[in-house]
């Protein structure tokens, strides 16, 4: 007799969640690989990979297989994928390993062949596709099965995905390429051309928890970013401020601002009068950006929720949909 192991997986650009059967969050680590360039093998996956970012020898990368939502490197995502799925539960010769994965709601075919194909190539003998924004939805708990219309923003690391779901399908959706990574390329950038002053991505990452918001908000603040002074090569500080960073998040938050208006507008008028009553829901770890529901609701007039645990929604779809499988 086969037994099965059943796990449902949020491929993200920045994080990968898996989950079992029951909605319990098994992995969540960052979606990191690190390599021997010499001997081309595996050393580390997830947080032991992204600590080592910035900070390995010449021998040595830790890179992220996944852009914009997408397989950029086909072998790195599946030897991420092996070890996240071999972590994440005892297997023996006899196990049977059944996958629902995520993709996001706008990827070609030859896209979700690669995703299929990674799992596959895992460890995976039954793989499901399930679309981001739906994955999210379910998450959320909402009643995405039944005639009334829903409306869900999952902004992940590369992406957001926007969409109005009903019946158990997607009525209307837009994706674009902004999410987490974008407001961390913003603040680089930013320090970049004003200042002269070169940062990591780590870094980035801390000045965007640290500081980012999309409104103003109580205990605004400042805080010392070192790295290295672009004419010099030297080690060089400044100091950064709240108001600051929320002025450099203005241009991604307003493109997602954007694609949310434009979902709404080809929305049918019936599931748009449901989206009023209900509201929008965010989830995805980027939707956490302080003040971002209540501009969000500011800008379209629609009252805006985030679930309890927005980051765990798509893998926690995923589950569900495995029940279903």
């Amino acid at each position: 007799m086969l037994f099965s192991r059943d796990i449902g997986i949020d491929l993200g650009t920045s994080n990968t969640l898996i989950c079992d059967k029951k909605g319990r969050i098994i992995i969540n680590e960052p979606s990191v690989v690190a390599v021997d360039v010499k001997s081309k093998r595996v050393l580390a996956t997830g947080d032991e990979a992204k600590a080592m970012i910035g900070r390995t020898p010449g021998s040595i990368v830790a890179v992220r297989p996944l852009k914009d939502g997408v397989i950029a490197d086909f072998d790195m995502t599946s030897d991420m994928l092996r070890s996240f799925i071999y972590r994440s539960s005892k297997r023996n010769l006899f196990t049977r390993t059944r996958v629902v994965i995520s993709i996001p709601s706008d990827v070609t075919e030859v896209e979700r062949r690669a995703v299929e194909d990674a799992a596959r190539s895992a460890g995976a003998q039954e793989v499901e596709l399930i679309e981001e924004p739906m994955a999210a939805a379910l998450g959320a708990g909402l009643p995405v099965f039944e005639a009334t219309g829903s409306m869900v923003v999952d902004i992940g690391g590369g992406t957001c995905d926007v969409a109005v779901v009903s019946l158990g399908g997607i009525a209307a959706c837009k994706s674009i390429k902004v999410g987490g990574d974008a407001f961390d390329e913003a603040i680089v950038n930013y320090l970049k051309k004003d200042f002269d002053l070169l940062i990591g991505t780590n870094t980035a990452e801390e000045i965007k928890l640290k500081l980012g918001s999309a409104a103003p908000y109580d205990g605004e603040g400042a805080m010392n970013v070192r790295g290295r002074n672009l004419s010099n090569g030297l080690p060089k500080s400044i100091e950064i401020t709240s108001e600051q960073v929320r002025e450099i998040l203005s241009e991604p938050v307003s493109r997602i601002i954007s694609a949310i208006k434009e979902t709404l507008e080809v929305t049918l008028p019936e599931l748009a009068a449901d989206i009023i009553d209900k509201g929008i829901y965010l989830t995805g770890g980027s939707s956490q950006l302080r003040g971002l529901a209540k501009l969000i609701s500011q800008e379209t007039n629609i009252e805006v929720h985030i679930p309890e645990n927005p980051m765990n929604c798509v893998a926690a779809g995923a589950s569900i949909k495995l029940r279903r499988f």
